[in-house]
């Protein structure tokens, strides 16, 4: 079958690998969908995760079918429609029990990231995974149910954290950056809070695209505080969530956090944060930092998504065509989330 593999530092292409098979507690997935993120493109751009083995297919987020269960699988039957919560743990620790492995105590030692992060992943026809992994996921687009697992997952993470700061109707939360992620997050906080919100974005695409997903306003960069203001009365924003984590989107995050805001570090653009007290940040600011989400909190981010309460943009491509879809994410160019289609 084909794969989309990285075969050394900066390197990935479309090979022949043989058709996997699973083992005790697995089962073989025919892959519906694969999205691609910006952390493929960090890890196959900037070498991160060097210490991982190589070659391995790349994918993370994935929506399957189950096409061959191995010994001692339970509750999974031939042509269940599922996704994949990817994130590695040890396994054994509270958090790994609890389906946290997002944040396991042993990450740094393990050897890989996560499904697609180290390992096989989902830019295949077919990915083996654990069946410890899979959460049902029946009636969905299978495009749309491929960005929940990461795009969808990490928002719905980082929004339930700070959720209780937006329980007002005064409230206002501001997204940076409206791309894969970010359009997913305008959603989810129309969901589950009553804030009203900001969306912040140099593309007027993109912020049209907030627009479609419930943001009550937009805004450039050099516009931001002056909508967070009108919006506010002039007291800044309860909640920052930064989606691009470059040094001007964190400086401008912190400009607009009101008295005891809540900045949410969600990007991972190079960019750095200084603390002091006092410092830039206005008094009892929190600031956070999520990866990933839970394994439980795919469940309820699949649920919002069967209720018809999200808007997922995505821009479909070929199995084949993988490698233009990465140059044109790497050049800024997708709207909302590039998916990787391997039956097409």
């Amino acid at each position: 079958m084909k794969a989309y593999r990285m075969t050394a530092a900066g390197r990935a292409s479309l090979v022949d690998v043989p058709v996997p098979v699973p083992g005790p507690g697995q089962v073989r997935l025919e892959v519906l969908a694969a999205g691609i993120c910006h952390s493929d493109l960090s890890v196959l751009d900037s070498g991160a995760g060097a210490g991982w083995a190589l070659p391995f297919t790349l994918g993370h987020e994935i929506c399957g079918r189950v096409d061959m269960a191995g010994p001692g699988v339970d509750g999974w039957r031939e042509g269940d429609q599922v996704v994949v919560h990817a994130p590695y743990g040890c396994g054994h620790c509270d958090r790994c029990a609890s389906g946290r492995t997002n944040y396991c105590d042993d990450r740094r030692t393990l050897p890989a990231a996560g499904v697609g992060l180290g390992v096989d992943g989902g830019m295949a026809r077919f990915v083996v995974v654990g069946q410890e992994r899979l959460v049902a996921a029946p009636g969905l687009d299978p495009v749309v149910a491929a960005t929940l697992t990461d795009a969808g997952l990490t928002s719905y993470h980082a929004v339930a954290e700070c959720a209780r700061n937006l329980s007002s109707p005064a409230a206002v939360a501001v997204v940076i950056g409206v791309g894969g992620l970010g359009h997913v997050a305008i959603g989810i906080l129309r969901a589950l809070t009553k804030a009203r919100v900001v969306a912040v974005d140099t593309r007027d695409d993109a912020l049209a695209l907030g627009a479609e997903c419930g943001a009550e306003a937009g805004a450039r960069p050099d516009a931001a505080r002056s909508e967070v203001d009108r919006l506010s009365a002039g007291r800044g924003a309860d909640v920052v969530l930064d989606f691009v984590g470059a040094q001007n989107s964190i400086d401008l995050s912190v400009s607009l956090l009101r008295t005891a805001g809540e900045l949410v570090l969600v990007g991972s653009g190079g960019g750095t944060l200084a603390v002091a007290k006092p410092g830039p940040q206005p008094s009892g600011a929190v600031i956070r930092m999520p990866f990933w989400g839970s394994r439980p909190e795919l469940v309820e981010v699949v649920d919002l998504a069967r209720s018809g309460r999200l808007t997922v943009r995505s821009t479909k491509f070929a199995l084949d065509e993988a490698g233009r879809a990465f140059d044109e994410l790497r050049q800024g160019r997708i709207v909302g989330r590039a998916v990787l289609v391997p039956g097409s």
